[in-house]
């Protein structure tokens, strides 16, 4: 959101979030994976900064142990809680327990599917889980990147999320941001091409928060919305990156106020890209809830 600097608005205070406000899951930042197999984690994950929270019974558990795990994740959302759940790939022996266990479970707000690679394997976890719960496919092989735009399109797909860790040990690839370029950047035109909000982007491994906060700059520079999380701390800085800051707000706020009072009449061609970019801005304050003290 460079506007705002280009403009040169005076520096002010960080803008801040509303205590308790819930960020629409086409606009969440961050997405936070909880192995399912630490039960005793998730009320802390639910009470966390993550816009999203995923209980993990696909790499976090081992598969001896899986059929627990989706024991706690079932009882944990009947009891009055609500999360999204990240099940095994179609092609694992434990996808249709998955899908056919957690179909109907009040509190599962959403699936990410592992190791899509077909669009057939995005309709036909939607259709088992009733035609209702949306599905995040994670793209995490060169055929699911390739796949990417029709996986997008696929009947239940909500938004795409990258899985880098995997993908780089499919294609030998390095974790450099030059080498995750073109996978980001073909995530972002595959989702933009159908219609989807922003991907999410893979997980940073290091548990430094300054390269966490370097590699989130790396998801917004390829158009990405959103990032997943590890760790309960590193949410925090994906929220503060991936959001609109205090003089972006500014000047979108000045922009409109300047445009409303010419009469709402455009000038030249620079203003209906500024006008977009401005309505953006302030749409996404108001999803983050965001308020701006001067």
């Amino acid at each position: 959101m460079n506007e705002a600097r280009v403009l040169n608005v005076p520096a002010s205070p960080h803008p801040k979030s509303t205590a308790g406000h819930v960020v629409p899951p086409a606009d969440a930042r961050s997405w936070l994976l909880v192995p399912a197999s630490r039960p005793e984690a998730f009320d802390a994950a639910a009470e966390s900064r993550a816009d999203v929270v995923i209980l993990d019974i696909e790499d976090a558990v081992d598969p001896k142990h899986k059929a627990a795990a989706r024991a706690d994740v079932i009882s944990w959302l009947k009891a009055g809680n609500s999360a999204w759940v990240r099940i095994n790939d179609t092609l694992s022996d434990f996808w249709a327990d998955d899908v056919d266990e957690l179909a109907g479970v009040p509190g599962l707000l959403g699936v990410v599917l592992a190791k899509t690679e077909q669009a057939e394997q995005v309709v036909n976890t939607y259709q088992r889980l009733g035609a209702r719960i949306p599905v995040v496919p994670l793209i995490e092989s060169a055929l699911g990147l390739e796949e990417a735009t029709n996986i997008a399109r696929a009947d239940g797909a909500f938004r795409l999320a990258f899985g880098s860790g995997d993908f780089r040990r499919d294609t030998g690839m390095w974790a450099t941001r030059e080498a995750m370029a073109y996978a980001r950047s073909r995530l972002t035109v595959s989702s933009k091409a159908a219609g989807l909000p922003g991907p999410v982007d893979g997980p940073t491994t290091d548990e430094s928060l300054r390269v966490l906060r370097n590699e989130s700059e790396w998801t917004l520079e390829h158009g990405m919305t959103g990032k997943l999380c590890l760790r309960l701390e590193q949410t925090a800085v994906v929220n503060e990156v991936i959001c609109p800051q205090t003089s972006d707000i500014l000047w979108a706020r000045e922009f409109l106020a300047d445009f409303d009072a010419a009469g709402g009449v455009v000038r030249d061609g620079s203003d209906l890209p500024r006008l977009g970019r401005a309505r953006k801005i302030l749409r996404l304050a108001e999803a983050f809830g965001i308020t701006v003290e001067v």
